[in-house]
């Protein structure tokens, strides 16, 4: 125990300071104005149209158990994810991160299940080590591994080596088993490569990685994906955990709003949007409501309508955009990324929902899409079965990623480079 009583007090002292200086009752209806006024189109300050909403724009909700226990639209969903052991440093100047991706199925098909894509990123400084290696087939076929030795670079080294690792496992795994998805795939994380893309708005070491082989391949192996979907005519969409976007509070802040937009992110704009609390015979952004866990309604999932996104790194595959330099052999509009927003009351978690135009603008599909989802949230109190079970089959606990690391170590006779965290918490599952 690090804190006395006279501590506790102390804080709680500090909490009623903060709390009589911080007043958010007005942010509700900031919240609903900003829906209400600003969004049908959103407008960036070059005029351009960075949000729109698709058909009518509006804030639904439904019934937690009905959704819950109500038929799923599609027959078979499978859901794809990717682990990594996170980025690591050795004595010998390799930086190294490994990720392994996997599909699962609800119902399950153990077969797929068994299947995995490896890939460790490696960055080198010694201009003379050539070491990438193409894909390896092991475990009777049902595991490939291969090597990517990623550009130099003299920073960003770890997270060039994880971005890369992560996105060509997961985006080479969704382009080898695609065709076993019949009627929906759902990526745990977003649509695009968004790591990848935001290098774009970054600093010109980052910018200039762009313009390279293999990042440029691994973002088009998710347009590729995407126009093998349409091909085929079975959706996919990827569900967003922890959606960090800021897109429309950075377009409002950028333009002519008369008031100011108090939060950090989409996700806590749309959080206090969706939110319901209990009332005089309302809720939510129609009247006073109580604070606090207490006052909220766990009764329903609240949810927005579908909108097309344009702005920030989502104007790389807007129609306008340059695809990251990739040709795309469909309409460029199909690729656009459109999203919902879903707000669970019981965990008080928002979640994102993306899936390209291609789909989202056939109104059948899109409702498919959005019952899916609101039914397997509902009955899960989080992501969708085939994701969960994805993440499950793709991650790898602090005890492999330590043996790994110590594997790796061990058969490059070096040592990994130790700092103080390490030795003070050592590894921790996520």
């Amino acid at each position: 125990m690090t804190l006395d009583p006279v501590h506790v007090d102390s804080i709680a002292d500090l909490a009623a300071y903060l709390a009589s200086r911080v007043d958010d009752t007005d942010h509700v209806d900031v919240a609903s104005r900003i829906w209400e006024n600003f969004l049908d189109p959103l407008y960036g300050p070059d005029g351009r149209a960075v949000l729109e909403p698709i058909g009518e724009q509006r804030l639904r909700a439904v019934d937690t158990e009905d959704v819950a226990l109500a038929s799923p639209p599609f027959e078979t969903v499978h859901g794809l994810d990717s682990g990594t052991i996170n980025p690591t440093t050795f004595k010998n100047g390799l930086v190294l991160d490994l990720a392994q991706a996997a599909m699962a199925a609800v119902p399950s098909d153990l077969d797929l299940h068994r299947h995995r894509s490896i890939v460790a990123a490696t960055h080198v400084t010694d201009e003379t080590a050539a070491i990438d290696e193409p894909w390896r087939k092991v475990d009777e076929g049902y595991c490939r591994w291969r090597v990517l030795q990623v550009p130099r670079v003299n920073r960003y080294a770890e997270g060039i080596v994880h971005a890369l690792a992560l996105y060509l496992a997961e985006s080479s795994h969704a382009l080898e088993h695609a065709d076993e998805v019949a009627d929906l795939l759902v990526l745990d994380g977003p649509l695009y490569p968004v790591e990848l893309l935001n290098w774009r708005e970054r600093d010109a070491e980052l910018r200039a990685l762009t313009e390279e082989l293999k990042p440029r391949s691994i973002v088009e192996n998710y347009i590729r994906l995407v126009e093998s979907f349409v091909e085929r005519e079975v959706p996919l969409c990827g569900f967003v955990k922890n959606p960090a976007s800021k897109r429309i509070v950075g377009t409002l802040r950028e333009g002519d709003a008369e008031f100011d937009v108090p939060w950090t992110d989409d996700a806590a704009f749309f959080t206090r949007l969706l939110e319901r609390r209990e009332s005089d015979g309302s809720s939510g952004s129609h009247g006073e409501s109580t604070r606090g866990v207490e006052g909220r309604r766990t009764d329903e999932l609240t949810f927005t309508n579908w909108f097309v996104s344009r702005g920030g790194v989502d104007a790389t595959v807007a129609a306008d955009g340059d695809a990251y330099g990739i040709e795309r052999e469909l309409d460029p509009k199909l690729y656009e990324k459109c999203f919902f927003a879903v707000y669970e009351p019981r965990t008080d978690v928002c979640y994102r929902v993306e899936t390209p135009y291609a789909f989202a603008r056939d109104a059948e599909i899109r409702e498919a899409i959005t019952r899916q989802i609101l039914g397997d949230v509902a009955a899960n109190r989080g992501p969708p079965e085939a994701v969960a079970k994805a993440d499950e089959l793709a991650k790898i606990s602090a005890r492999e990623k330590s043996s790994l690391r110590q594997k790796f170590a061990e058969t490059l006779d070096t040592d990994e480079v130790k700092r103080y965290d390490d030795v003070r918490w050592g590894d921790v599952d996520q």
